[in-house]
């Protein structure tokens, strides 16, 4: 007996996933939605037609919606589902997702509009924070379909004057939470060192704020994909649809490195020609992230770490930046960029003639490339001091960093 999810896109219903009796996904748009002139498809990898996109065609969408590698196993085991069926996860936790989709039983009516939610105490959240690697996105607690793209432990939350709360039956949230991770020493304060010194060089960076509870320190990312609005003179928090570049390029997230078929620099920036309605202003923003993550040693960058936000004036931008981490920082992780630079996977040994050729595969100009590579070297050198806490992980990181970007200049000066 095959089984359907309604695909809601804001709070209209956009079309239908449905699994046949054999585990077969497909997804079809509906005809009255196709008809609306407004109407904007739910990927780039999707767009609309009349069409039955096949699982080979949709996954890459649907799937990069919900959490991966350990923490996906974890939630399928919690569920009592198979963590090989997409269409289940998404039935059980797809209510407040990234971007602005939501899943829901054939039927199923939308939820009122109530913004629900759970003020949470030190001791409540600091006893979630610890239940997460067991209980991923609280997947089962009642009131809460959360899911969120990653393998890290996170979950999402509103925070609203200084309070921290759970959303509840679909209600949207304003943040993502991580806690510190016990394999990885310093992993809060190294990305909040890299956030802030993004911001304060200038590249459009999604907001982040530190915390501790109980012993147990955590990052607040603010989330880019949520904006207030006001409407009969009340505060409203509304969604902004958004998809990585995985999504948006047909690429599942199994495969988001570029070393196992994942995107490359050239297609991503591709991608953001084709699909930006500032396409000037996102090529360069990009090109500046890319440089900035070979600076920091961010060698995770992957498709998933970048992404389209589709605004609701029309728009269609570059993401501001996000889960940027030094990851060099950690001799145990790999050497190798997740995404070559001009053909080069290791970053100490990236050049001018490596940046000559990403700015060629870009459509952007070597000679303005190269120096703008030295402009953010130094800038980042400069800004370090009135970023870098006095945590003494940061602190070091920090060092690192410096180092880094003198090691560039000296490169990039010959």
């Amino acid at each position: 007996m095959s089984r359907t999810l309604d695909v809601y896109l804001h709070r209209e219903r956009v079309g239908s996933l449905t699994q046949n009796t054999h585990g077969e996904v497909v997804f079809e748009y509906d005809g009255d939605y196709l008809a609306n002139p407004a109407a904007r498809p739910l990927s780039r990898s999707l767009p609309l037609n009349k069409k039955r996109f096949n699982r080979r065609e949709c996954r890459p969408f649907f799937a990069g919606v919900l959490p991966e590698e350990a923490k996906r196993e974890i939630i399928a085991r919690n569920l009592g589902i198979s963590a090989r069926n997409d269409f289940a996860l998404l039935e059980q936790i797809g209510g407040e997702c990234a971007g602005a989709v939501t899943f829901l039983p054939q039927g199923t009516s939308l939820p009122v509009l109530e913004n629900s939610y759970r003020h949470l105490n030190e001791g409540e959240l600091a006893g979630i924070l610890r239940t997460l690697p067991k209980r991923p996105l609280m997947a089962g607690e009642a009131g809460i379909r959360l899911s969120l793209a990653g393998a890290q432990d996170k979950i999402a939350v509103r925070l609203e004057d200084g309070v921290i709360s759970l959303p509840l039956n679909g209600s949207p949230s304003t943040h993502i939470l991580k806690p510190q991770l016990e394999r990885f020493e310093g992993v809060v304060p190294n990305e909040e060192l890299c956030m802030r010194l993004a911001a304060a060089v200038e590249i459009p960076t999604a907001a982040v704020t530190t915390g501790s509870v109980e012993g147990i320190r955590y990052i607040l990312v603010e989330r880019y994909d949520r904006t207030h609005v006001s409407t009969g003179g009340e505060r409203e928090l509304r969604r902004e649809h958004q998809e990585d570049f995985c999504q948006a390029l047909g690429v599942v997230s199994e495969h988001k490195y570029q070393s196992e078929g994942g995107p490359s620099l050239k297609q991503c920036f591709e991608l953001v020609r084709n699909t930006s309605s500032l396409p000037i202003v996102d090529l360069q923003s990009l090109m500046d992230a890319v440089i900035f993550n070979l600076l920091v040693g961010n060698n995770d960058a992957h498709g998933k770490n970048f992404s389209l936000i589709y605004h609701a004036d029309g728009q269609t931008r570059l993401a501001p930046l996000y889960d940027v981490v030094s990851t060099a920082a950690y001799p145990e992780l790999s050497a190798k960029m997740a995404m070559k630079i001009g053909g080069e996977s290791d970053a100490e040994k990236v050049g001018p003639r490596h940046l000559e050729r990403l700015a060629s595969e870009a459509g952007l100009s070597a000679p303005i490339v190269k120096g703008r590579a030295m402009e953010l070297a130094n800038a980042v050198i400069a800004m370090l001091p009135s970023v870098t806490s006095g945590d003494p992980f940061a602190v070091s990181l920090a060092e690192q960093i410096r180092s880094r970007g003198q090691r560039m200049l000296q490169r990039f000066g010959k």
